[in-house]
């Protein structure tokens, strides 16, 4: 113990040292996310500084080993650091699948020379990764894929469509599941590829959603070049490295160190109320609408403070399992009701799609209610989640 408080002082003398003051507090110049990447612009100075700062120290990913860009820190350690980052109104920008996905599978699957190529360049920001699973014909039943990767000397030659694939038009590499053995049992002919998004015959085209937003993409390749050294794993064996990396991601979707959150919504339910019912002050004049709000609230209370259990729980690196589904299936269910009852507090503005004379959140909780929507299908169905929780939380029989 006295050498975590040692820790604790030594950490929070450097983050005094170091932070830049606008940087610190709750009218910070942060950005909540930072995806890095080749085309990361930071336009503030004291954003790059920081940033810089963090990278140095390993501490944008402190848990990772420091031969890979982390900071080396145990479980307790990474705590502490989160405590005194919070008490000073901080926080490290960076956040990519790369953080929360990928560099957990390759830290377990990987080969030390694969670890060493692309973990510091994930710890750093300088590759923004996106996610090659989903296909026009395999969603829930990823593992029917039919992108092809044939071997001709020391590639792959890949061919074939993915859907779905998250910022695939602003990332540097992918990382794909592909069949390699076509005559195997679906689970059994798949590997893991790394791809750089900027070799001969990879696109990618934005899929413009009803909310207007263009977050998701589809992927083609075609006759791609991958050498079989971007393999991660045995091939025909990327299966396991896929449904590890699936963990990890219903982790960050859990609400994880990923921030999964999809909006940013400066009101709270009861000011929202407020401004539609014009209560100031006081109690609500609806007594069910009360019941609506605080019902809501005690839930994404409760729900953090069980993550949050569990998180301090896990074990450095492993996530939290199969369980992981129990909570990415609740919060997705949470989320769509929160989304639903702001829409319906905001009255009349929940209707309206443009326009300077509206509240300028109203606009924003309009898409934000839509692309709720998405939120109980992205990273495994609500009926996925439940068959994984019975099969491999509970115990129970087919």
């Amino acid at each position: 113990m006295s050498d975590l408080n040692t820790f604790r002082q030594e950490t929070r003398a450097w983050l005094n040292e170091n932070c830049p003051a606008s940087c610190q507090g709750d009218d910070n110049i942060l950005p909540d996310i930072l995806w890095g990447g080749r085309r990361q612009k930071i336009d503030e100075p004291d954003v790059q500084l920081w940033m810089d700062r963090l990278v140095a120290q390993g501490w944008t990913i402190p848990g990772w080993p420091k031969e890979y860009g982390g900071g080396g820190l145990s479980d307790d350690e990474s705590k502490v650091l989160a405590e005194e980052m919070s008490a000073i109104g901080t926080h490290s920008p960076l956040y990519s699948f790369g953080i929360s996905m990928l560099g957990p599978a390759l830290l377990e699957y990987a080969t030390e020379e694969q670890k060493r190529e692309h973990l510091p360049r994930i710890a750093s920001g300088e590759i923004r990764w996106c996610q090659g699973y989903s296909e026009p014909g395999s969603g829930s039943d990823l593992a029917s894929l039919q992108c092809k990767a044939v071997k001709d000397g020391d590639d792959y030659v890949v061919t074939g469509q993915k859907v779905w694939t998250s910022t695939a038009d602003v990332s540097d590499w992918i990382f794909c599941l592909v069949r390699t053995d076509s005559d195997a049992p679906k689970h059994e002919g798949i590997s893991f590829l790394l791809i750089d998004m900027e070799s001969e015959g990879v696109s990618a085209r934005p899929i413009v959603l009803l909310s207007g937003a263009s977050p998701f993409c589809e992927t083609f390749f075609d006759g791609v070049r991958v050498p079989i050294a971007n393999r991660v794993h045995e091939e025909n064996k990327g299966w396991s490295v896929a449904k590890a990396l699936l963990l990890h991601e219903r982790t960050m979707l859990a609400g994880g160190p990923g921030r999964a959150s999809t909006g940013d919504q400066k009101r709270t339910l009861l000011q929202v109320a407020r401004d539609s019912m014009n209560a100031p002050t006081g109690p609500l004049p609806d007594k069910a609408v009360r019941a609506e709000i605080a019902q809501t609230e005690m839930d994404q209370m409760c729900y953090a403070a069980t993550l949050q259990k569990v998180q301090d729980a896990a074990k450095a690196g492993k996530g939290m399992g199969p369980e992981g589904s129990m909570f990415k299936l609740y919060l997705s269910e949470l989320g769509q009701r929160s989304a639903d009852l702001r829409q319906r507090l905001n009255g009349a503005d929940g209707l309206i799609w443009d326009g300077d004379e509206f509240h300028p959140e109203a606009k924003e909780s309009t898409r934000e209610w839509l692309y709720s929507r998405a939120s109980t299908i992205l990273g495994g169905t609500s009926e996925i989640q439940l068959n994984i929780i019975t099969k491999r939380v509970l115990g129970l029989p087919e």
